[in-house]
């Protein structure tokens, strides 16, 4: 079966990139044309200053009859004004902007979100949970530091440069064309570089990706890692992920620098070449001394751009490393998708049909061959087999947390592939064996099996989890608890015994009230006490309806209707507990050796 990973970034160009970027967020550009004439009048309020210097040196100071000091006067408020108006406009420009990028940056976070839980459990799979998160978090930031910063600098520096270009034409297209001989040379070299950076900054976000994964599985396995006597390791671990992060972003750094000091030396060599240039045109009466001083002038508002430009650089590469890493989640395809023409799946008793399935996880072998299996609705069934005899998988198929390789699984005759994805998750729940607690209360995290949610609140959502609780046989349990529902279960619910993570599982199951429950053996990793416990809650929760159970102890099979045999890949025996248990085969033996290990 080829496997649906995630790339490490998608393989767009730099223009391409930033023109999906914009498809995806369109919020970015909203308004962009207001945004741009505001832009233009902040950039030619920046080179007002320098009219206002040369006509201040030329008719104020420099005046035939002697200094005036009324056009001084005149001059200089004309030019404080246009600054005012200009810096008026540049703070309406980064607030829509900032505006602007938020809004697109918060839908483009929330589309990916979305996007990886549409993903299937195998393509999450293909990358570590913390570099996956870093994908809609810290890349994202990138992007929006970029967009609020850099575009802002960008836009307006490249007006800066083109007014700034345009008036020194006007006084001394001469000295314009030794401007740009000058500079022509560094962006060059600044295309050149810009593939190079492109690369540097890649590595940087993978190497962000890397880091976060291993903090994270750091934080989250602390347990173990006392439990082990393994913090030295695991230190060691997390310091070469940090350790190579740094690395990774110094030879970025370094390599922008270098580029942004070419950028500082063209500069200052462009001042003084333009000074000596621009002194033997005045003499020769082709310059005035007030037209020298506002070329001058004009000059770093030039070349101040452009050596802001390597900064920009920097920041742009770093957003789109980020950018394509976030495109590279969005670009996978979901393998568990829904069809255009999937029909909602009505409610009612659950069979489960399996004709000729075969699967095969992502670059493995195959470990389900030709299975076929008719599963009557009511029915408590078990499926039992050999660590590895492909059990689990079956559940998950049913469940479609994955589809087969090829084969159908039918619910009530339809192949599940036919029906809309929120039809089938009222009807199937899927139970694991380490049920999944959110970080809040034991109400919370019951209440999230409701379906739909309680219109009138959070009185009716604690009515009905207490009846979920009193019919399950909990209610003496619940009471025992510190708070009662309001007990914090703890991140992953580590405030609880996994029994107790177990029962808040159960009640969430039963208060999605599906028609078909896959469970995955709750029992097998508890104590007797809590095991009992558990048994009766399951005995409520399943009866009348279809059950699935994935049977790690043959209690489980002895108390069901049906047992399904699995053994390497293949369905080996079908039958009832009794039956199976007299033929002699594959289930007697199981059985059997139970039997003696549990005496």
């Amino acid at each position: 079966m080829s496997a649906t990973r995630i790339a490490a970034a998608s393989e767009l160009g730099v223009l391409a990139t930033l023109r999906r970027g914009v498809q995806i967020s369109p919020q970015i550009v909203d308004g962009m044309w207001l945004t741009l004439a505001l832009a233009v009048l902040a950039a030619a309020g920046r080179v007002v200053v320098p009219v206002a210097v040369q006509r201040t040196i030329d008719d104020g100071i420099l005046a035939a009859g002697g200094p005036d000091a009324g056009q001084v006067a005149l001059l200089t408020g004309l030019a404080a004004g246009a600054v005012v108006i200009a810096g008026l406009c540049t703070a309406v420009v980064n607030v829509r902007l900032f505006r602007r990028t938020e809004a697109g940056l918060a839908a483009l976070r929330v589309q990916a979100f979305r996007h990886v839980h549409d993903l299937s459990t195998l393509a999450q799979g293909t990358e570590r949970r913390g570099a996956l998160v870093s994908r809609v978090t810290s890349d994202v930031d990138t992007i929006s530091l970029f967009v609020q910063w850099g575009g802002i600098q960008l836009l307006v520096s490249t007006l800066q440069v083109l007014v700034a270009t345009g008036l020194m034409a006007v006084y001394s297209w001469q000295l314009t064309v030794v401007v740009w001989a000058c500079f022509v040379p560094l962006f060059l070299v600044l295309r050149r570089a810009q593939g190079s950076v492109n690369r540097a900054y890649a590595a940087v976000r993978q190497a962000v990706g890397a880091m976060l994964g291993a903090i994270s599985e750091a934080v989250v396995g602390a347990e173990t890692v006392r439990a082990y006597g393994v913090a030295r390791r695991t230190g060691r671990r997390v310091d070469a992920a940090v350790e190579h992060t740094r690395a990774t972003q110094a030879r970025a750094q370094l390599l922008v620098s270098s580029v942004f000091s070419s950028g500082v030396l063209v500069a200052n060599l462009v001042l003084a070449v333009v000074v000596v240039v621009g002194t033997l045109l005045g003499v020769g009466g082709g310059l005035t001394a007030g037209q020298v001083v506002a070329f001058l002038f004009l000059v770093q508002l030039f070349t101040g751009p452009v050596q802001q430009a390597t900064e920009i650089l920097n920041e742009l590469q770093n957003a789109v490393a980020g950018w394509r890493r976030v495109l590279a989640v969005l670009e996978t395809p979901v393998d568990v998708a829904e069809a255009d023409d999937a029909t909602a799946s009505p409610r009612g008793p659950a069979a489960v049909t399996l004709r000729g399935v075969r699967f095969a996880y992502p670059d493995g072998p195959e470990v389900l061959h030709g299975v076929d299996l008719e599963l009557p609705a009511r029915r408590k069934v078990a499926v039992v087999g050999r660590t590895g005899s492909g059990k689990t998988t079956v559940a998950k198929l049913v469940a479609r947390l994955m589809d087969p390789t090829a084969g159908q699984v039918l619910l009530d005759g339809v192949d599940l592939r036919l029906l809309t994805l929120g039809s089938l998750r009222e009807r199937v729940v899927l139970v694991p064996q380490e049920g999944f607690l959110f970080d809040g209360t034991v109400e919370q995290n019951v209440a999230y099996g409701l379906r739909p949610e309680p219109s009138a609140g959070a009185v009716e959502t604690r009515a009905r989890v207490a009846q979920a609780v009193a019919s399950l046989g909990l209610s003496d349990w619940v009471a025992g608890l510190p708070q009662g529902l309001d007990t914090p279960v703890g991140q992953r619910g580590e405030a609880l015994s996994a029994g107790e993570r177990q029962l808040v599982a159960i009640a969430r199951a039963y208060l999605a009230a599906p028609d078909l429950l896959v469970l995955d053996e709750a029992t097998s990793a508890v104590d007797p006490a809590a095991e009992v416990r558990i048994a009766r809650a399951l005995d409520s929760l399943t009866s009348g309806r279809s059950t699935i159970t994935i049977a790690h102890r043959l209690s489980t099979a002895e108390a069901s209707d049906l047992v399904i045999v699995v053994d390497e890949g293949r369905v080996v025996e079908v039958g009832g507990h009794a039956e199976l248990a007299a033929a002699g085969g594959v289930y007697a033996r199981m059985h059997a050796s139970w039997v003696a290990q549990t005496r």
